[in-house]
């Protein structure tokens, strides 16, 4: 304790049993009154509580209490008998949780509230101190006791020896006094340049990651730990730390160290600032006084220290506060202390559960016995708490929570606990719903941000495989632990499970193997979440069966990988589930999953988003849903335009390539087709009907089988033409016109090819010669479906052995890169080189010029034609 005089002490021992957590509570509060240091009671009590129920729960020892007393403060030490634990090298950095758990937290107390505190390890126990310091008084009135006897002050049975050893910024030994070399047992000379971490053994903290190379990098450091001497012997010291710079600049520390029992050479308290002799004193907060110092800055810890205050000050095994919700008809738990809190956690109860004003928690209320009115207070059932007084938390009259503490003994509160709840709660009221407001605000502000990138996300994709991808992966940590999206194809057809995400990548396929075990949720209309047992069930169920199934195995050889992974899938399932409809244009379309792992449930704050979510949700499905029709319905009304394969014609090599515009869900107006008319002679054309859509479907489907029929019926190709063109102006509004090249082809015994040709408004076909050159193979006439009385003729061209016929439709001619066209001129230079290709090679080459003219995608269709007649082989 420093240089501090001790003055008086008192020691107590606990059984290992959770009833001495509140015993020990009382002595240290009764102890403390006693000396008159009301100041320091809360906090004592309180660090006491956490101190001591790690000794007789987490550890199972009983447990020390030592309270000493000073002129400036009291010391208080907690010891538990847990010999098997040993003293790690250096700190582990384990994460010891939540903040909502019981154990691992005292310490991390000692750190917010104590002046000073350490841990101290022997062979036969664990002691736990921490030393409050009383507020600094006006001279007059600071409190007297009786000072300690001579012969009870510590004896430093040798010359104090305090050794100084100095550490670089790398961590190594640049420094080391005689008085080192003295205690250790290590010269200078063998430890110089050497990591100070070689030699220390520092003490685990549950609760903290700090270790020694942590502590270096401080400004100032106090505390124990130990060091391992040169005959392997740890000692414990105190230390402290101090960290400097050399004139250079570089970092080091300064570490004094001496033997821990003489501590209090180096130990020095710490210093409150002195106020100015003329300065008012700054009123007290009555809210600092019950929660404390700085408070905490979240609701959450607002709300558990709230409790973990109020059942230290009646001196309860358990406490509980929950929040009213907007309409004050019920109640949220949202901290507990002594009960089970994952359990419990956001449950809701009715604020009138009765008949008078105990059955209203609109009024302070004090039960005797529990066991007398079963239900009273249903948070408490089968708990084992009998005694319980429970008040309101009011802002203006109006009901914004209820805060209450319980005991197992029966009997213990009265009127007059009631009175002192009541006055701490009407402390922090205030204080708790401001924090409950602010914490609502910023729930609403991240809710309608997440909502509007939810709804981004959903309507920038028509696709329902990355739908359901997204709508999991919105939920999933978000929301929930884990998703699971049942789909129904129609009225008639069961819920589908289409897909599974858990936060876990690992546990996805138990998951989905546990969920494709049950029958999947009833699809329900009826809006908002329900609660959904069977997943839980069945995964209670697997777990039992594999734990029975892993009795009487050898236990060295641990659980096979199936059983751990059905194990692991139990506790990830094992939680609250909810399933929320997914409806569109009235209809069920699917269900929405949610989890929690086990023992764990839903906000309802959580669950109202999640219904927004699965409305925009389900619209995003639906839309996917109906665009995958019509892109099927699009694509298969496009394969029935075009032919089913193209003829093989004798000593001519045809080429088709086709490309449709646009993301798949419009037909397009463009068309190809080559037919055999007869013995020897072979049809073909190649067109462009005016727009995409049904309608134009209408008119392409019209053009290709009439060419077929009238081709086939003798007739030549002007009278076929016309014949087409008064059959689509017979359409009358859903008429489009057309530009149509039509052809007849005739190969011939010489190796060359016959071809008649009536190119109907549509862009020239293109002959290219073997020596390069490149012509114009027809001659413009009238397109389609505009004219009535039409007049067309037919031109003949023959193909030599290498000659090249190109047709193609204006999506080629008009590809656009800005105010550039690549026009007929640009398709005559690219077929000028093609020169002894294959029709193939001649089509492909056409394509990739057309696709390189520009960078953007190509919005229209584009059809290639390309027959060539191919040159004799050389003898």
């Amino acid at each position: 304790m420093g240089s501090a005089v001790i003055t008086a002490r008192a020691a107590a021992t606990f059984d290992p049993a959770g009833r001495s957590v509140a015993t020990a509570r009382a002595f240290v509060r009764d102890t403390l009154q006693g000396w008159g240091y009301a100041d320091i009671v809360d906090d004592a009590v309180v660090l006491t509580s956490e101190l001591v129920t790690n000794a007789v729960v987490h550890a199972g020892t009983a447990a020390d209490v030592l309270c000493l007393r000073t002129e400036d403060g009291v010391r208080v030490e907690v010891s538990d008998h847990y010999p098997e634990r040993e003293i790690p090298l250096q700190s582990t950095g384990l994460d010891f949780g939540s903040p909502d758990r019981e154990g691992g937290r005292g310490l991390l107390l000692c750190a917010a509230l104590a002046s000073r505190w350490g841990v101290e390890y022997t062979p036969a126990r664990k002691q736990v101190w921490f030393q409050l310091d009383l507020p600094e008084r006006p001279v007059g009135i600071r409190s007297a006791g009786p000072l300690l006897p001579v012969d009870l002050l510590p004896v430093a049975d040798e010359r104090v020896r305090v050794a100084v050893v100095q550490i670089d910024h790398s961590g190594s030994i640049a420094g080391w006094n005689d008085d080192a070399a003295f205690l250790f047992g290590h010269s200078a000379e063998q430890v110089t340049g050497k990591q100070l971490t070689d030699f220390t053994a520092w003490p685990h903290t549950p609760g903290t990651s700090t270790g020694i190379a942590d502590a270096l990098q401080l400004s100032r450091w106090e505390g124990s730990y130990g060091i391992r001497g040169a005959d392997g012997r740890t000692m414990p010291v105190y230390a402290s730390h101090l960290r400097v710079r050399d004139t250079q600049g570089e970092p080091s520390t300064v570490c004094l160290l001496v033997r821990d029992h003489e501590r209090a050479v180096l130990q020095s308290p710490v210093r409150t600032p002195v106020t100015d002799a003329g300065s008012e004193s700054r009123t007290t907060d009555p809210f600092e006084v019950f929660i404390g110092s700085p408070a905490p800055d979240d609701l959450d810890g607002l709300l558990q220290r709230t409790v973990e205050r109020a059942r230290d000050m009646l001196d309860a095994d358990s406490a509980f506060l929950l929040l009213a919700t907007d309409d004050e008809t019920e109640l949220e738990v949202r901290a507990t202390t002594g009960l089970p809190s994952a359990r419990q956690r956001f449950a809701r109860v009715p604020v009138e559960a009765g008949a008078g004003r105990y059955g209203s928690a609109r009024m302070p209320a004090v039960h005797e016995d529990l066991t007398v009115v079963p239900g009273a207070v249903p948070l408490l059932s089968d708990t084992g708490m009998r005694s319980v007084v429970t008040v309101p938390l009011k802002v203006e009259g109006r009901l914004t929570g209820s805060l209450g503490v319980a005991t197992e003994s029966p009997g213990r509160y009265t009127n007059e606990e009631a009175l002192r709840l009541q006055f701490a709660a009407d402390r922090i009221a205030l204080a708790v719903e401001s924090a409950r407001l602010g914490e609502l605000e910023r729930l609403r502000r991240g809710s309608l941000s997440f909502l509007v990138e939810a709804s981004d996300l959903l309507a920038g994709t028509l696709d329902r495989d990355q739908t359901l991808a997204l709508m999991a992966q919105m939920t999933v940590p978000t929301l929930a632990t884990w998703c699971a999206v049942y789909t129904i194809a129609d009225q008639s057809s069961e819920p589908y499970l289409s897909y599974v995400l858990h936060e876990d990548e690992e546990l996805i396929d138990g998951l989905k193997d546990l969920l494709s075990k049950i029958s999947p949720p009833d699809p329900v209309p009826t809006p908002g979440a329900r609660v959904w047992a069977a997943p839980s069930e069945a995964a209670h169920e697997a777990a039992l069966r594999a734990s029975m199934r892993s009795l009487g195995r050898d236990q060295a050889d641990g659980l096979d990988s199936g059983i751990r992974t059905i194990l692991a899938t139990a506790a990830a399932v094992g939680g609250e589930t909810v399933v929320l409809p997914l409806v569109a244009r009235n209809r069920v379309i699917g269900m929405l999953t949610l989890g929690k792992p086990s023992d764990d449930h839903f906000r309802q704050e959580i669950l109202e988003l999640a219904e927004d979510l699965s409305r925009r949700a389900a619209l995003a499905l639906d839309n996917a849903r109906l665009y995958s029709e019509r892109v099927a319905i699009s694509q298969s009304l496009q394969r029935s335009l075009l032919p089913p394969g193209l003829p093989d014609v004798p000593n001519v090599e045809i080429e088709v390539i086709y490309r449709a515009a646009g993301e798949g869900n419009e037909v397009g107006g463009d068309f190809y087709d080559v037919f055999p008319i007869r013995d020897g002679a072979y049809g073909f054309a190649i067109g462009d009907v005016c727009g995409t859509g049904p309608e134009a479907a209408a008119v392409t489907g019209l053009a290709r089988h009439a060419l077929r029929l009238l081709a086939r019926e003798g007739f030549g190709g002007p009278a076929v033409l016309e014949r087409l063109n008064a059959a689509i102006l017979d359409e009358g509004s859903r008429s489009r016109f057309l530009t149509l090249l039509y052809g007849e082809l005739w190969p011939q015994e010489d190796g060359s090819a016959l071809l008649k040709v009536v190119c109907a408004g549509h862009p020239l076909p293109l002959r290219l010669r073997q020596d390069g050159t490149v012509e114009a193979a027809a001659e413009p006439q009238p397109l389609l479906g505009v004219i009535e009385d039409l007049e067309l003729y037919e031109q003949t061209v023959t193909l030599d052995p290498g000659d090249v016929l190109l047709c193609v439709t204006d999506g080629v001619t008009e590809r656009r890169e800005g105010t550039r066209m690549l026009g007929d001129d640009g398709l005559a230079d690219v077929l000028t080189g093609c020169t002894g290709l294959t029709a193939g090679a001649v089509a492909g080459r056409v394509l990739r010029a057309v696709e390189r003219f520009a960078a953007d995608p190509a919005s229209d269709d584009m059809a290639i034609l390309a027959m060539r007649v191919p040159e004799p082989p050389a003898a």
